[in-house]
């Protein structure tokens, strides 16, 4: 297998970003690209960090909406769109495991799911505003970065419980050494590099993540593609709203 082949598949499919036709992608090829998904998280994030450096003549407040703004173009608002579906199903599944399922399924996005969209914008916003604040721009990319790695350690340790689909493939087939391997290098350097700020954005990611994979696995059994893109933009946000903890201190 071509070696970029893994970071393309997961380039491809996480964001919005151009990448060359891949072709035919198998469940083995896109399990392996489980590996690539932190690295992803790093690329999305220097972007970000990129557009912060660029607008720090504008006040914060617009130059965090821009930052946010950019950030749900360059995912396509994938994880956004199953945070609704998640937030939809979880009040109206009831504590049912089949009727959240079947909730997942309708495309339709209700009240329930408008507002969990709004409040982790406005939360993101709110938090990247507070960094940009204190020239913390690097704690902004770190969040992205926790997100990622958040979402290889979901797969990696929590049964994907509908069948079919890229889910089913990365829960199955993502090499679990070196998906590790590539999360713990990434969120390190996170760390380090956006110092105490991203210590706790970290740590408060990591304290998310733990929080809803015990969710999911209590109601479902396990996660879903609308769960993970869920655990994603929660995750992410409370890496946010750690750093900008820290910060304010």
């Amino acid at each position: 297998m071509n070696p970029l082949r893994p970071l393309l598949i997961a380039t491809a499919f996480l964001t919005r970003i151009p990448v060359p036709a891949l072709g035919h992608v198998d469940e083995r090829e896109a399990g392996a690209s489980l590996v690539a998904y932190p690295l992803v998280g790093g690329f999305v994030g220097a972007l970000l960090f990129l557009l912060a450096a660029m607008t720090t003549p504008l006040p914060e407040l617009l130059q965090a909406a821009l930052i946010v703004s950019a950030w749900v173009a360059v995912t396509g608002a994938l994880h956004l769109d199953g945070l609704a579906d998640s937030a939809d199903a979880w009040v109206g599944g009831t504590g049912s495991r089949e009727r959240t399922l079947e909730i997942m399924k309708d495309p339709a996005c209700g009240p329930i799911g408008v507002a969990a969209i709004g409040v982790i914008l406005v939360l993101k916003l709110a938090a990247v505003a507070a960094l940009l604040e204190t020239g913390t721009l690097l704690a902004v990319a770190s969040a992205v970065v926790v997100g990622r790695a958040g979402l290889t350690l979901l797969f990696l340790t929590t049964p994907y419980v509908r069948p079919g689909g890229l889910g089913e493939a990365l829960s199955h087939f993502g090499p679990p050494g070196p998906s590790l391997a590539s999360a713990g290098l990434m969120t390190a350097l996170a760390a380090v590099l956006a110092g105490w700020a991203g210590f706790a954005a970290v740590v408060a990611g990591a304290v998310a993540l733990v929080i809803v994979q015990h969710a999911m696995a209590r109601r479902l059994g396990g996660t879903t593609g609308d769960t993970a893109g869920a655990t994603v933009e929660i995750t992410e946000t409370a890496a946010l709203l750690g750093a900008a903890f820290v910060v304010a201190l």
